[in-house]
């Protein structure tokens, strides 16, 4: 794991989980367990522009492209721009 992974996934286990004892990793499903509920997005949307360095177009990221830590930097990388 990266220490971009490793702070997203601090700033997800400090600020949006709903069950803040759940431990979480990279491919720890968040939205669809229902560990982070969806107003969350905005805020995960602009902690992951933050830390890839990235302008992520939201009209091109989807739910399942933020369920995990994982699937988050891959859509950073697929879909935003430097």
């Amino acid at each position: 794991m990266d220490d971009k992974a490793r702070r997203m996934i601090e700033f997800v286990g400090q600020r949006l989980l709903r069950r803040p004892a759940s431990p979480i990793d990279e491919d720890t499903p968040l939205l669809s367990s229902g560990l982070v509920d969806s107003f969350a997005l905005v805020d995960v949307l602009i902690e992951l522009q933050k830390l890839s360095g990235r302008r992520i177009p939201t009209g091109r990221v989807s739910p399942e492209d933020m369920d995990t830590v994982r699937k988050m930097f891959e859509t950073a990388d697929r879909v935003g721009k430097p």
